[in-house]
C-alpha cells in the first residue's frame, strides 16, 4: 500500500481521537515554527512519540493507514502486549481517569459460539468475585460492537519465571516469602470455590513492592458449579503446564482438587530454589509420566546449604499422592510464615529491591511484559535468558509437535480456555490442552497486509491459512501415561464386587449346610 503522507498522517491522528484537537493543533504549530514546515511523515510520528502524544505501537498503525479501533469502551489502547488464538491483550488507559489497565479482547470467531460466550461470562464473574492482594483483580467485563473484553488490574513488574531467568535462583527467605504470598492468594481462591489448575512461575507476578500476585485464573475450575465447565464443554481433558502438573491432574484435570494446586506450587518453589523444574528433560508425555512415577533430584544436589526444613516443606507439597501432601494452601502459607518468622522475616516483608536495575523501570507487568512485547510496541520487558527451562515451549498438545513455538500461544491475564486450533485439530485419545513454559508472542502481522478499512481488532484476529500439523505419535506401543501394569494410585478400590461375592459364597455355604442336615 502507498506510504502515508504527512497531511494524511495528521488526518488519521485526528480521526483516531488519540490526541485532543487543541493539543494536536498546538503541537503542529510548534513543529512548523521550529522546522519551517511540518517534518516528513515518519519524522513527525517520531516527534509525536517523543512529545508523549502517541506510542510507537499507535504510530505504527497510523503510518499503515489505520485510524479505527484505538478505543474500546472507556479506554484508549496504548500497545499490544500479546496475541494468541484465545485472545489479544493490550495495555490501555482510562480516557478520563488516566488509570492504566490491561485489557483482554476475545476473538470474534470465539464469541459467535453462544455456549462458549455464556460460560466464559459465568466463569469471568466467578473470578471477579476474588478480592485478595495476592490475586490479579478483574475490574470489568463488557462488550462493544461485538468486541468482548475483560479489564484487568495493571501490575507493574515481571513474572517469577522471567525474574529467575534473568537474575538466577532466589535466596531461601525470598523464595519462601514469594510462595507464602502465592499460597495466601490460592487459599482465598480455594475458599471461593476455584481451583487454579495452572500454577507455575510464569503465573506468579512480582510487582515493584515485592508483592506476588496470581495470574491466569482462566483455567480455574468452579468446584461447586453444577453446570459443565467451559473446558469440559469443549472436550478438553488435560489442562495445565507439563513441568508443574500434579500427577492426578494429568489423568483428569476436572477431577483434580485444591491439592493439585499445592503440588504445582511446590514445583514452583523447587524452580525458585534450583532454577529448573523438577523434570526438565523429555517430551511433554515423558515429563508427565515422570511426575507420576519418579522423584525429582534433591534440592540439596543443587543447593547443598539449603535449610532442611524448607526442603522438607517443598517435598511435602510435591508428594505424589494427594493425601500425603500438605492439605490446604492456608496450611502452606502458615508453615512458610512460621518458617520465615523463625528467621526474622514475614511474607511481603522481604527485600523489594532484589536484583533491581535500570532495566526493570520500564513499563512492566507480569500480565503484560511476561509475553515480551512485539517489536515496535514501545514496551520494554525485563530482560530474560533462555538458559533455564525454555520459555519458548508453550501450549502444545500431547503427542503434537513440540519442537517449535506456536503462533497461538496462551496470552492474556486469565485465559479461560485454550483455542481449539484448526491447524492441529487431530484428537489423540489421551491428548488435552497442555502448556509448558511462558513464551513470547510473535509480533502482530505487518499492518500493510490488511487495508486501512479494517479496525485494529479485525486485523489482529484476521484468519490466516496455516499448514495442517500432523500429530506426532510417541513411538510407544502403549499410552505413556498408562503403561502396562499401571494402576492409578488416586482411584479408590471398589469393594462392592468383593463384598457381593463373599456374601454369595456365604449364602451358598449356608444352603449346603441346611440341605446336608
Amino acid at each position: 500500500m502507498p506510504e502515508v503522507t504527512t497531511d494524511k498522517l495528521v488526518e488519521l491522528v485526528r480521526k483516531s481521537g488519540l490526541v485532543e484537537s487543541d493539543r494536536l493543533d498546538a503541537f503542529l504549530a510548534k513543529a512548523t515554527a521550529e522546522h519551517g514546515a511540518l517534518p516528513a511523515d515518519k519524522r513527525l510520528a517520531e516527534l509525536m512519540v517523543t512529545a508523549g502524544m502517541l506510542t510507537p505501537w499507535q504510530t505504527e498503525k497510523l503510518l499503515a493507514g489505520k485510524h479505527r479501533g484505538f478505543r474500546i469502551g472507556k479506554y484508549k489502547l496504548l500497545g499490544q502486549i500479546g496475541k494468541g488464538g484465545m485472545s489479544s491483550v493490550y495495555l490501555a488507559e482510562h480516557i478520563l481517569m488516566r488509570r492504566r489497565v490491561a485489557i483482554k479482547v476475545l476473538p470474534q470467531n470465539r464469541v459467535k459460539d453462544a455456549s462458549y460466550l455464556e460460560r466464559f461470562q459465568l466463569e469471568a464473574r466467578a473470578v471477579a468475585r476474588l478480592d485478595d492482594p495476592n490475586i490479579v483483580r478483574a475490574f470489568d467485563i463488557d462488550n462493544e460492537a461485538n468486541v468482548h473484553y475483560i479489564v484487568m488490574e495493571y501490575v507493574d513488574g515481571s513474572d517469577l519465571h522471567q525474574h529467575v531467568s534473568k537474575h538466577g535462583t532466589l535466596d531461601y527467605d525470598t523464595a519462601a516469602d514469594f510462595i507464602a504470598q502465592a499460597a495466601n492468594g490460592l487459599a482465598h481462591a480455594h475458599e471461593m470455590g476455584l481451583v487454579h489448575r495452572d500454577i507455575k512461575p510464569a503465573n506468579l507476578l512480582l510487582d515493584k513492592r515485592g508483592t506476588v500476585k496470581l495470574l491466569d485464573l482462566g483455567l480455574a475450575k468452579l468446584t461447586e458449579d453444577e453446570e459443565p465447565s467451559l473446558t469440559l464443554a469443549h472436550d478438553e481433558n488435560v489442562l495445565g503446564t507439563a513441568d508443574y502438573l500434579a500427577p492426578e491432574q494429568a489423568l483428569n484435570s476436572h477431577k483434580a482438587d485444591a491439592r493439585a494446586d499445592i503440588y504445582s506450587l511446590g514445583c514452583t518453589l523447587y524452580f525458585l530454589l534450583t532454577g529448573r523444574p523438577p523434570f526438565p528433560e523429555g517430551s511433554i508425555s515423558e515429563r508427565l509420566l515422570k511426575h507420576q512415577v519418579e522423584e525429582p533430584q534433591s534440592i540439596l544436589k543443587f543447593r547443598p546449604d539449603a535449610p532442611l526444613s524448607l526442603v522438607e516443606i517443598c517435598a511435602r507439597m510435591m508428594a505424589k499422592k494427594p493425601d500425603e501432601r500438605i492439605q490446604s494452601a492456608a496450611d502452606v502459607a502458615e508453615l512458610l510464615t512460621q518458617w520465615l518468622s523463625e528467621r526474622g522475616r514475614a511474607p511481603g516483608g522481604g527485600r523489594t529491591d532484589h536484583h533491581r536495575d535500570a532495566e526493570d523501570e520500564g513499563v512492566g507487568s507480569g500480565a503484560l511484559t511476561r509475553f515480551g512485547p512485539p517489536a515496535g510496541s514501545g514496551l520494554r520487558p525485563p530482560g530474560s535468558s533462555q538458559s533455564l527451562s525454555s520459555p519458548n515451549r508453550d501450549t502444545q498438545r500431547l503427542f503434537g509437535p513440540d519442537t517449535a513455538t506456536r503462533d497461538d500461544e496462551e496470552v492474556g491475564l486469565a485465559p479461560l480456555d485454550e483455542e481449539d486450533r484448526p491447524a492441529a485439530k487431530s484428537k489423540a485419545s489421551s491428548s488435552g490442552v497442555l502448556s509448558d513454559s511462558p513464551s513470547a508472542p510473535k509480533p502482530s502481522p505487518p499492518a500493510a497486509r490488511s487495508g486501512p478499512h479494517k479496525t485494529i481488532f479485525e486485523e489482529e484476529f484476521a484468519q490466516s491459512p496455516q499448514p495442517v500439523a500432523t500429530p506426532r505419535q510417541s513411538g510407544l506401543d502403549f499410552d505413556p501415561l498408562h503403561p502396562p501394569g499401571y494402576k492409578s494410585p488416586y482411584d479408590k478400590t471398589n469393594w462392592v464386587p468383593y463384598v457381593v461375592a463373599l456374601a454369595a459364597f456365604a449364602l451358598i455355604g449356608i444352603l449346603l449346610a441346611v440341605f446336608a442336615s
